[in-house]
């Protein structure tokens, strides 16, 4: 179980993520294979190479003449190269026929070039002089106008690394492979469950000093927008033995449990104690380096990941975006490669040192770039995080940021 000493150890994002995962990468050895109609949203479990090349035939880019670009060199309106045509490419069939010297054929956009053609001319730059004979107005470099074999994917080339999410354009690149069943990670289970004597359901009325559940649908939503299976559980007082009972099946049914609400360090506290009373190794983190969301909490409960959120509806938000979200998109094992969007920020942004910031921002577009408006309030209000477009990560060791600076931001789903 978590010792004294380290429950009041607020910890960095990246420590709390590191001290998580050597508990948890059981989860990420089993596979499902999925129908690619099932596909979209899942996350690939391993490499997946190219099983053929794409295209497996030289094919045309443009509606127009297949003809071997060396004959329509020099050509002009002036001066035409003269090609004779020898009929017509038909979509879905191989021509026949090789070009010879000063010979051509019509060919359709996506149409296979025949044996000989190294370029395509454009219909614009035909004339039809009759009985077979074209006037070429404009030379033709060679591979001008045409896809090569091979020069979409190689075969054997990694075309979806391990941990990349499917979505429309990936299931696309499967079908074109013939791949028709995909090895995926299994959809992550998550249970929610809303804590508080102040919190009570939403088609209630509050009384005063009551709140109506608002993080147990927004959790709902991140998570389920992330691919897991979501679960809420409703709400439970601040009672040791209720949550106890309740947490208990949380654990055996789900992979990973959250624990909404509870903004009292009472109520903060029954959580800690459960997570570190309900299985080993326990609770593992009391508070992390992170602005909003300092009062997290979370452990392992028998390979489980459990999180205590913030009661605040922004922070608990940011932290799912921060802390949870990394497990069921895998980049907690595989950190996103491809560079962030970046743009402006259009006023100064202090932080304080010794944590992480996370602001929420507004985006616009100035011509060819994004501007960047941060959205001023706290993070007990839900409406700031409707107003936001993305996010603004400020890193432990940055004071702030001045108005005018390029900043990288990461859109909200």
């Amino acid at each position: 179980m978590g010792s004294s000493s380290e429950l009041f150890k607020v910890k960095t994002l990246t420590e709390a993520i590191e001290t998580l995962k050597p508990y948890v990468l059981s989860l990420y050895q089993h596979v499902e294979k999925v129908s690619l109609e099932d596909s979209l949203g899942r996350i690939v479990a391993w490499d997946i190479p190219a099983t053929c090349e794409l295209p497996h035939f030289r094919k045309s880019t443009v509606d127009g003449m297949a003809v071997r670009a060396e004959d329509t060199f020099g050509a002009s309106e002036s001066m035409p190269a003269l090609i004779q045509c020898r009929g017509e490419v038909l979509m879905g069939k191989a021509p026949a026929e090789q070009l010879e010297k000063g010979i051509g054929i019509l060919i359709p956009t996506g149409g296979m070039l025949p044996e000989g053609a190294n370029a395509v001319v454009m219909i614009e730059h035909l004339e039809n002089f009759g009985e077979g004979l074209y006037g070429v107005t404009k030379s033709a470099a060679p591979g001008e106008n045409l896809i090569d074999i091979g020069e979409d994917l190689s075969k054997g080339e990694v075309i979806l690394p391990e941990f990349t999410r499917i979505r429309a354009q990936e299931m696309g690149l499967l079908a074109s492979q013939g791949l028709v069943t995909v090895p995926v990670l299994p959809r992550f289970r998550v249970g929610i469950l809303s804590t508080g004597d102040e919190i009570i359901p939403p088609d209630q009325i509050p009384h005063p000093g009551q709140s109506r559940d608002i993080n147990g649908y927004t959790l709902l939503g991140q998570a389920i927008a992330c691919g897991a299976e979501a679960h809420h559980y409703g709400i439970v007082k601040d009672d040791l033995e209720k949550m106890r009972t309740i947490l208990t099946t949380m654990l055996q049914e789900n992979d990973i449990v959250l624990l909404s609400g509870g903004s009292s360090v009472g109520s903060r506290d029954l959580s800690a104690q459960l997570i570190d009373e309900l299985g080993e190794p326990g609770l593992l983190f009391h508070g992390l380096a992170l602005r909003p969301g300092k009062p997290t909490i979370g452990g392992i409960v028998d390979q489980k990941l459990i999180f205590g959120l913030p009661g605040h509806p922004a922070s608990a938000m940011v932290v799912f975006d921060t802390i949870v979200r990394p497990w069921l998109d895998a980049s907690v094992l595989h950190p996103k490669s491809e560079p962030l969007p970046k743009g402006t920020i259009t006023q100064n942004l202090y932080s304080g040192s010794g944590r992480e910031e996370f602001i929420r921002v507004q985006l616009s577009s100035n011509g060819d770039k994004w501007v960047v408006e941060p959205i001023r309030g706290k993070s007990g209000l839900i409406r700031t995080m409707v107003l936001a477009d993305a996010l603004v990560h400020i890193g432990l060791d940055t004071e702030g940021i001045e108005a005018g600076q390029d900043v990288y931001f990461r859109l909200i789903r």
